[in-house]
């Protein structure tokens, strides 16, 4: 077995076995990545469910983003175990008790459920490719139409309503899958960190921002590749979007740090030192000043000033860009944080951070542009802008 390495120089009082930060930085990529899933998905039900018309343009890049972020998300978790093979044996003698052994099937439905949704929103592009490609790329097209060539009123009719459908059924799905991370850490009562019955829905309410602030870079990235117009009625709805959610985020956040402060149980001397010493750059910096408060200010002042044109791009570009930074950095705070304050309440360890290895740093980022890389491909074979998918 593979020795831990992660050693954190301590202070204060601290048991022996509290010397090994065992959660490291694959352990922040994993809920965040299961957050873009919730929060792409969010988008694509405001349209699918909804009815959300000014979305349309990102309705199906929503779709696909989120296919391609969750084809990694376990990922994190096998590079991160000894013995990554032994994974399977969750499924086949599962732990019902045990949220994490759980997480095997709540993802396994979840990627078949984006899978059938996706056929379904793109099935008359796939029709159309395999009547008019030859050769290798018609063959596969025709193997994905799964024999059923029909385009007629009555046939996109169906289609549509197996979409509104498995939208929503997906909604609980998406959210219930990132929320479930935020329940494994709020549940954990040994870390003052973490035991906080409002941890669920923080990360919910932050995976859902993450996810549009995704997509906002995308589609503006992916415009300007094309060389077409950015819808602004689009823009302003995934803005307005993610302006509301990170107000209700930044309050549950602090309702959070306040309640932990208030109940001022054992240990949370140790806590206040450590927010205004090592944690004040990464949490009160990163995370709520540069990264959530800097964007809400920013949107709320281009939404009162009526902000149009290159400002508005330009703006909510930036704001997405921060607030992809402050969720990151909450998962950061909480995964790596959590560890950091020792389970006496005395004392303070400090992660070690690699750049290289198998939980380095290198790794990591390697973790989070790879859906990008398949979402790329994914775009290539089912083009998912407006003028192209039904």
């Amino acid at each position: 077995m593979e020795p831990l390495n992660h050693f954190a120089p301590y202070t204060g009082w601290v048991y022996p076995n509290e010397t090994v930060i065992e959660w490291t930085v694959l352990i922040v990529v994993y809920p965040y990545l299961t957050g873009l899933v919730a929060g792409a998905f969010t988008v694509s039900s405001l349209y699918q469910v909804f009815g959300f018309q000014r979305l349309k343009p990102v309705a199906h890049l929503a779709l696909l983003t989120s296919l391609a972020v969750m084809v990694f998300v376990p990922l994190p978790l096998l590079l991160h175990l000894g013995r990554p093979e032994r994974a399977f044996n969750a499924l086949i003698t599962p732990h019902l008790t045990s949220a994490l052994s759980m997480f095997g099937f709540f993802a396994t439905f979840y990627v078949v459920l984006l899978l059938v949704e996706t056929w379904f929103s793109f099935r008359p592009f796939i029709v159309e490719q395999a009547q008019r490609r030859s050769g290798l790329p018609g063959m596969f097209y025709r193997v994905l139409t799964l024999g059923s060539y029909d385009l007629s009123e009555e046939a996109l009719r169906c289609d549509r309503e197996w979409i509104f459908w498995l939208a929503i059924t997906g909604i609980p799905g998406a959210h219930g899958l990132h929320g479930y991370v935020g329940f494994v850490f709020g549940s954990l009562k040994a870390r003052e960190w973490w035991s906080s019955d409002l941890m669920p829905v923080v990360f919910l309410f932050s995976a859902i921002i993450s996810g549009v602030a995704l997509l906002i870079v995308l589609y503006v990235v992916s415009c300007k590749l094309r060389r077409i117009r950015i819808d602004l009625a689009c823009l302003k709805g995934l803005a307005y979007t993610v302006w509301a959610f990170i107000m209700v985020a930044l309050i549950l956040e602090g309702l959070e740090f306040a309640n932990i402060v208030y109940k001022a149980r054992e240990g949370v001397e140790v806590i206040m030192e450590y927010v205004t010493g090592p944690l004040l750059i990464p949490y009160f910096v990163l995370q709520f000043g540069i990264g959530a408060i800097v964007p809400l200010l920013l949107l709320s002042y281009m939404i009162w000033r009526g902000t149009t044109g290159k400002a508005l791009i330009a703006g909510v570009t930036l704001s997405a860009v921060l607030v992809l930074l402050s969720v990151f950095m909450m998962r950061w705070n909480v995964v790596i944080g959590g560890q950091e304050i020792s389970k006496t309440g005395m004392g303070l360890l400090s992660y070690q951070v690699e750049l290289f290895g198998k939980e380095g740093l290198l790794t990591a980022a390697l973790l989070v542009v790879a859906p990008l890389a398949l979402l790329w491909w994914l775009t290539r074979l089912f083009p998912p802008w407006a003028d192209k998918a039904a």
